[in-house]
């Protein structure tokens, strides 16, 4: 029995039938027909059969068929679908943190990606609440008859196929989602870079499945609006006022003293003192100590942690997993550790700084305590300005201060945890005094007068409305410069003076026209 002898005859019409027009064919030595009510269809379906016989296709010998005929249709694939399977891919290896935002710009970008005509659209609050809370959510699925639920059934009917992101229309009216909040206001030039961010990993992986033929994104001319990270000068608080804000919190909540000066003193992240211990410390009687840093302790809502509680124990930031950090500490905070260790103990695990039942130092312990010792040590004028509003501005205030010192910024960011580009783009407003050296340096080069310098403004002052004693430019007199023979210079031959010549002199039919 051949499977691809084939044989396809003409139509037959079978007058007094419902389907009267017959296509008859025969395939793998079996005859096989089937009737049609209207000629066009026959004339097309008979057209299919020949095409497939011509392409050699292998016919089935029960159903007469091409085989491939049989094969089931790929299924349609919808955003929602493929925006729950990336998150619940990226769910173990990200942070806390990290599984929100993640949660955050999908939740945005979801519903834009429904069909406009869907009815029954839901509220578009409830729906981004819902989306974000469980559709996203490995731990919080919706429960079944809920609200939340009734509104992720709709989500899932109504969502586009992941193909038509292909579309450039379609992918506009995604990003452009991105740059507005729920309530319709711009939103902060990081949220647009972040959001973007997950949905172009969200494609990548579309097209990794095969969803896509490639990211749609990278052929895409949107603009990334630009943010800037240098931070400003105006939160960062001189050592005098550090001074002071941690003699307030001393004598308004001792117990956690020490916690803020790790944040000034060796410039430590939030996360990184809640989860310090007082064997990763060397403090000595005398001179300097040793942090030895190998944790972190971020805070986040509890339905985004692996281990159901607010905080949880993650490497450093921005580092492999069993990476360390060792962190050279003044004699001021080696007695401050010393001293807090001796009057409070440390919580059974070894912590130096635990909340009032034995667990992590919450975040809103420490921030209300904070925000006491600001009014107290800054005053109202002061404590209602953005000067160190944050205990995080500590470490900020720390950094500066190491680099006005003069400080190797490649030492100060092993210390920090940072990279050297990252600290100087922060910290590039909160470098003083290099201003005055520099201007001293060009003026030097420039031949002015010592202490006198051009006006710094485009209008003259009065002091530069005399010509006899405004500033001038020093010219430094040049020697005369020799010829040399260059590759860039070409010396030309000096052509010899040509004669005078006289009218007799010229031949006849040189003479000028008279």
């Amino acid at each position: 029995m051949n499977r691809f002898d084939v044989s396809v005859y003409a139509i037959r019409r079978r007058t007094g039938r419902r389907r009267p027009f017959e296509v008859r064919w025969r395939a793998a030595g079996r005859s096989q027909s089937k009737s049609f009510i209207t000629r066009k269809l026959a004339d097309s379906y008979r057209a299919e059969l020949v095409r497939a016989a011509r392409m050699g296709l292998d016919f089935d010998p029960l159903t007469g068929e091409p085989t491939a005929w049989d094969l089931p249709e790929p299924a349609i694939v919808t955003w929602y679908e493929e925006a729950t399977a990336y998150a619940v891919m990226k769910w173990p290896s990200l942070a806390a943190h990290s599984r929100a935002s993640l949660a955050e710009a999908l939740a945005t970008v979801t519903p834009v990606l429904t069909r406009p005509d869907a009815r029954n659209r839901p509220d578009p609050r409830q729906l981004r609440t819902a989306l974000y809370q469980h559709a996203f959510n490995l731990v919080r699925p919706a429960e079944p008859g809920s609200a939340a639920a009734q509104i992720l059934d709709w989500a899932q009917q109504a969502s586009l196929p992941v193909g038509c992101l292909s579309q450039p229309a379609v992918l506009r009216a995604a990003l452009e989602a991105l740059t507005f909040r729920l309530d319709g206001s711009r939103a902060a030039a990081n949220t647009i870079i972040r959001k973007r961010a997950v949905l172009h990993g969200a494609l990548s992986y579309a097209a990794e499945g095969g969803l896509l033929p490639g990211n749609p994104l990278d052929n895409l001319s949107w603009r990334v609006p630009q943010s800037s990270a240098a931070l400003d000068p105006a939160v960062v608080a001189s050592p005098d006022q550090v001074g002071a804000l941690l003699d307030a919190v001393a004598r308004t909540r001792p117990e956690l003293a020490a916690f803020f000066g790790c944040l000034y003193y060796a410039a430590l992240r939030p996360e990184e003192a809640v989860a310090l211990r007082y064997a990763d410390c060397h403090l000595p009687g005398s001179g300097w100590g040793m942090l030895r840093l190998a944790a972190a302790a971020p805070r986040t809502a509890v339905a985004w942690t692996s281990t159901g509680t607010s905080h949880e124990q993650r490497g450093l930031k921005h580092r492999p997993d069993g990476a360390i950090r060792m962190v050279p500490v003044p004699p001021a905070l080696v007695a401050m550790l010393r001293t807090h260790h001796a009057a409070y103990g440390t919580a059974p695990d070894g912590r130096l700084f635990r909340g009032a039942r034995g667990g992590e130092l919450s975040e809103s312990v420490y921030g209300r305590a904070w925000h006491s010792a600001r009014v107290l040590a800054l005053g109202p004028v002061l404590a209602a300005s953005g000067l160190a509003r944050r205990p995080y501005d500590l470490r900020h205030a720390a950094l500066s201060s190491w680099l006005n010192a003069g400080g190797d910024p490649a030492q100060i960011a092993a210390r920090a945890g940072n990279s050297v580009a990252v600290l100087l783009t922060v910290y590039t407003h909160c470098v003083h005094g290099h201003d005055d050296l520099l201007n001293q340096q060009i003026g030097h080069v420039l031949g002015l007068p010592e202490g006198r310098g051009p006006c710094s403004s485009v209008r003259k002052p009065a002091a530069c409305t005399d010509r006899a004693t405004a500033p001038r430019l020093a010219v430094m007199p040049t020697a005369p410069r020799a010829r040399t023979p260059s590759a860039y210079v070409r010396d030309f031959p000096v052509r010899p003076a040509r004669r005078p010549t006289n009218n007799a002199d010229r031949r006849p039919s040189q003479q000028p026209f008279r």
